[in-house]
């Protein structure tokens, strides 16, 4: 007989059931199911207190916050030495990694995994030491609203559990898109959270959906050209170097995040999938920290899923084990490297990221597959063998590369009456001041024009998808209550992305502000008539100008209102209204520092 290859035999070992003795009180709900279904969140929340009752030195539960619906959103702390608290874990010097589950319900392995995960360190003495050198915030179910709603049918894509949660939470917001914006009560829990315990690493879980594959796993990092510089180090030794190949040598197979070129033939390659700050590990980046975004596979059973995020999680935190040190360097450097970036004369962040248009070779280990014409769609039907693999030599276009830099001034400037705006700072928890008295001074400011929003609407908001931004230097007065929010902080990189005109994931493009864009006063066509002749009797060159937009343009041609509203937006009566004005100004550090000796702020509440 041949000997079984060792990884297949490693395989076999990881996805075979524990046998489970009616004395082993501590089997998890979906251990005791065989992995066909998932637990309820009490059953959930009744596991985890008994789990802290056993063990009330290594295990401590909370509540951060409750859902719409008037759930508790509990917390899991887990640590050695009793460093229970984030003062105890700084003084401890011991990083501190958030694992979340279930932003996503139906994607609820890590809920699994975690309990199986916290018994056996705490209780099973099979992973005594994995926090050794670290502190685990565990979120077991993030989106409790959504988990709550479960049933049947949802993911058709997915193969098990039995009942899987909705992906939106019960406003129907996905939370995984919320980040920035921050619209839902657990959205602004967890940044109360994140707050607090200032981790050094997001670790999420997900489950995939797309293409057949023979990988049980995939994750995704923040690309470099994203990431302070330590971070994007350690990145690369602790996933690249140290965990991934670890998580494989216990029987798995894994691979980047692999967003296809073209869903309905794999050989095209791989792109990158667009992350950024309104996704966990994009907002993981703009904190300065390290995150690790994980996909199980759909297709895979449930249980392969499940003991998957068991052994990644085990082998990202025997790695963090390994060297705490390093992942705290890398977060302290990250700070400093955020708060000096305004301190360069002309400072300026990519805020948008471009394809890299030279690609990587990259082996695909997949399945066959068949591409057949279907008089349903009539598209292409594609169709995966999983009984026969195959692998692929295809090509990837994951490295990105900076695109559109924002200025990064010394300080922004909000007027107060942009509460909506300062809500965010207040969620986020960025520190500002406001002026104590009235001052006239310098600032720049952006000037929008040419607007355009998305096509419909985009989790509950009116996206402005884009804008033409001219600059200007402008003497103002900003009235006393004036938020200032300065960038010589470790917060420079989260501020600049909720409050510059360009950043794709601003309040501005979210559409926060979308009424400066809406004109309150109008004149009567029979006055604009005459403002018209006017204005062409004063200055020849605009009838030049109307007439090449009449040639050029058939649709402002045929167009009564866009023809008088050519000449009203050109005159006094339009450009008083100040439309399209951004209203969050730039200060330079001369004006911030006339700002500070003659117009002392006070600390913003």
């Amino acid at each position: 007989m041949l000997a079984m290859p060792a990884r297949l035999l490693l395989a076999l070992i990881a996805v075979t059931p524990m046998t489970i003795h009616a004395k082993d009180t501590w089997t998890t709900p979906a251990e005791a199911s065989a992995f066909r279904t998932t637990p309820s969140y009490a059953e959930t929340q009744a596991f985890l207190r008994r789990l802290a009752r056993a063990a009330p030195d290594t295990i401590r539960i909370e509540t951060f916050g409750t859902t719409p619906e008037g759930r508790p959103m509990t917390v899991v702390i887990a640590a050695r030495d009793g460093d229970l608290t984030p003062e105890r874990a700084r003084a401890a010097g011991k990083p501190i990694v958030l694992l979340q589950a279930g932003i996503h319900p139906g994607e609820i392995e890590g809920k699994d995994a975690g309990l199986m995960l916290l018994r056996d360190f705490a209780r099973m003495n099979r992973l005594p030491h994995l926090l050794d050198h670290s502190v685990l915030v565990y979120i077991p179910v993030y989106s409790v609203d959504g988990h709550e709603n479960s049933g049947p049918y949802f993911r058709i894509n997915q193969n098990g559990p039995a009942e899987m949660g909705f992906r939106g939470q019960s406003q129907y917001l996905n939370l995984n898109r919320d980040y920035v914006k921050a619209d839902a009560p657990e959205t602004r829990a967890w940044l109360a959270l994140w707050n607090t315990w200032r981790p050094d690493l997001l670790i999420d879980i997900h489950t995939t959906d797309g293409a057949d594959y023979q990988y049980d796993l995939t994750w995704y990092a923040e690309d470099p050209h994203k990431l302070p510089p330590s971070v994007a180090a350690w990145q690369k030794a602790a996933y690249q170097e140290g965990a991934i190949p670890a998580y494989e040598r216990l029987g798995h197979l894994a691979a980047p995040y692999l967003e296809f070129r073209d869903g309905r033939d794999i050989t095209k390659g791989i792109g990158n999938f667009g992350s950024g700050p309104r996704f966990s590990t994009g907002y993981a980046a703009i904190r300065n920290r390290a995150g690790l975004l994980i996909e199980t596979h759909m297709l895979k059973s449930y249980e392969v899923r499940v003991r998957a995020v068991y052994d990644v999680v085990r082998s990202v935190l025997d790695q963090v084990n390994k060297d705490p040190a390093a992942l705290l360097k890398a977060s302290r450097e990250a700070d400093s490297w955020a708060a000096s970036l305004s301190a360069k004369p002309g400072a300026t962040l990519p805020v948008t990221f471009k394809e890299d248009p030279t690609p990587k070779p990259f082996t695909l280990k997949g399945y066959a597959f068949t591409q057949t014409r279907s008089d349903i769609s009539g598209d292409l039907w594609v169709r995966y063998d999983p009984a026969t693999t195959k692998n692929y030599a295809i090509q990837s276009w994951n490295d990105l590369l900076p695109d559109v830099a924002a200025p990064l001034p010394a300080a922004w400037a909000i007027p107060a009456q942009w509460t909506n705006v300062i809500e965010r700072l207040d969620a986020h928890g960025i520190p500002y001041t406001r002026t104590a008295t009235a001052i006239r001074v310098s600032v720049d400011a952006d000037q929008l024009s040419q607007p355009t929003w998305a096509d419909k609407p985009f989790e509950g908001h009116h996206m402005l998808r884009d804008a033409a931004i001219s600059t200007v230097k402008e003497e103002i007065e900003l009235p006393a209550g004036t938020v200032i929010v300065r960038s010589d902080n470790a917060d420079a990189v989260l501020s600049l992305n909720l409050l510059d005109a360009r950043a794709p994931d601003s309040m501005l493009r979210w559409g926060y502000l979308n009424a400066i864009f809406e004109p309150k006063e109008y004149g009567e066509p029979r006055v604009v008539e005459a403002l018209a002749r006017k204005m062409i009797a004063e200055d020849p060159s605009l009838k030049t100008a109307f007439e090449a937009r009449l040639e050029s343009d058939p649709a402002f041609a045929a167009s009564p209102r866009a023809r008088l509203a050519f000449f009203f937006e050109r005159s006094p009566w339009y450009t008083a209204q100040k439309v399209g004005a951004y209203p969050v100004l730039r200060l330079d550090d001369t004006t911030l520092k006339t700002l500070d000796a003659t117009a002392p702020a006070k600390a913003g509440t």
